[in-house]
């Protein structure tokens, strides 16, 4: 039996009231070779008889504790049997019903390492809220995170092959820094121009985005170096400061 070309995967914990949409994205798929893996830390709410509902488009749902979410997502790895990851937080969802397919034709007979593209916000009723802040670069390399997190992680596939464990010393941005692994083992990286998903805007807590933020920095000073991250970041501080001048007195 040859390996699906993607596996899909889930992380969810007492997902049920955003869960479905994700679900319904993955099975309205027009291309279909892919395995959906959800991993779920034991949840108790209605989140697996949602689930269970959708066992057709399901090659596996495991539900036992976990770690936190980045080692649920190694359990997902360890489940993977596709060529490429793709990872798609309950809430989010493909873009549209040929998503994957857009994605298949992109990788073609050449078999990039990592695609990426654009991300959409929306809100809990799934309107349209705005594309994300920071834009997909034209060309992107394990380099171009220094500007921060310039794709977002579900629209960023790489091949299973390349993907290393996520680094569970971070508890909240674990996936920046294996974004930047993938891509430093990545011999090609290909921009597919296409949005991808729909990122469900929830909003987060002020503490946990900030421990991000630091988290973040840490990473950042481990791939390029204390000073020019440090002498980056004093000119985003002034850059943010001046356009917030600049829009007081317009």
């Amino acid at each position: 039996m040859s390996r699906p070309l993607f596996s899909i995967i889930t992380i969810t914990f007492n997902a049920e009231s955003t869960l479905e949409p994700t679900l319904q994205s993955v099975a309205s798929q027009l291309f279909t070779d892919y395995e959906y893996i959800i991993i779920d830390g034991a949840s108790k709410d209605g989140t697996l008889d949602l689930a269970h509902r959708y066992d057709k488009y399901i090659s596996r749902l495991i539900s036992e504790p976990d770690n936190g979410l980045y080692d649920a997502m190694n359990k997902g790895i360890a489940q993977a049997t596709g060529e490429y990851l793709i990872f798609l937080n309950a809430g989010d969802t493909l873009y549209n019903s040929d998503t994957l397919a857009k994605i298949n034709d992109f990788i073609g007979e050449n078999r990039p390492d990592i695609l990426y593209g654009e991300t959409a916000i929306v809100d809990a009723n799934r309107q349209f809220i705005a594309m994300r802040r920071l834009k997909a670069p034209q060309k992107l390399t394990w380099k171009s995170f220094r500007m921060g997190m310039l794709v977002c992680h579900q629209a960023f596939i790489a091949r299973r092959e390349i993907a290393p464990a996520y680094d569970l010393q971070y508890r909240f941005s674990a996936d920046f820094d294996w974004c930047i692994r993938c891509m430093k083992k990545a011999r090609s990286i290909v921009n597919t121009g296409e949005i991808l998903i729909n990122y469900l805007n929830e909003g987060v807590t002020t503490r946990n985005h900030k421990a991000s933020l630091r988290e973040r920095y840490r990473i950042m000073v481990k791939y390029y170096g204390q000073i020019p991250v440090m002498l980056l970041h004093i000119w985003f501080a002034l850059r943010y400061y001046t356009t917030r001048l600049l829009g007081r007195q317009v």
